[in-house]
């Protein structure tokens, strides 16, 4: 299983949108970054800066490779909230010397993630309101309108490059605004059309 991820894909409101878009930005994310359980969140000791990040994710449900955007839907059978942890100044500092975002994105249990809402249980993946409370703050709010790549064109931009797996994750993207860093004792409640389906604390 490979979690797939994008970065950089929503905006503050529809006037924003780009024309032309900027190109995809996509990145990987292995299996042991996985929290699942509302299991507590440990900071690693490689890093002084976790930021957190709430994503709307996608499980794979077919193989496919080539997909067109028109059948992509079809490749994922449901949605949860996840968190995309960043360790900030590992980024950054690999950043200044043009590397690559792996360490700071990829390290053990960067991605709590709800149990999964099958997708026939959806109206609309184009408009889904979710967002993220810390210590009881709201402090992230999102709608999938503001995605600048929808689901469909990142499974099938994605597709061309790589074979999609059932099982595989597509994190799709953090809102634009409200990303903050954690420390130990935070709580962190994520809620999807209103309902709380991932709580959990920072150890």
């Amino acid at each position: 299983m490979i979690i797939i991820a994008i970065g950089k894909n929503y905006v503050n409101s529809v006037e924003e949108m780009p024309t032309p878009k900027w190109d995809p930005i996509i990145f990987t994310k292995p299996e042991t970054t996985i929290l699942t359980g509302n299991a507590p969140f440990e900071i690693p000791a490689v890093t002084n800066d976790v930021v957190y990040e709430v994503e709307l994710a996608y499980r794979v449900s077919k193989k496919g490779k080539m997909i067109a955007q028109e059948s992509a839907l079809s490749y994922v059978d449901a949605v949860a909230l996840s968190i995309d942890f960043t360790a900030k100044d590992v980024l950054t500092k690999s950043r200044e010397g043009k590397g690559p975002w792996a360490l700071a994105k990829g390290f053990d249990g960067a991605t709590p993630i709800s149990d999964f809402i099958p997708l026939s249980e959806i109206k609309d993946t184009h408009d889904i309101n979710f967002a993220l409370d810390l210590n009881g703050n709201r402090v992230q709010t999102g709608n999938s309108s503001l995605m600048v790549y929808t689901l469909p064109e990142i499974i099938a931009y994605v597709s061309q490059f790589m074979t999609l797996n059932p099982g595989d994750i597509i994190l799709t993207g953090t809102p634009a605004h409200g990303t903050g860093s954690v420390k130990s004792g935070d709580q962190l409640v994520a809620s999807f059309e209103g309902k709380n389906i991932l709580d959990f604390k920072v150890a």
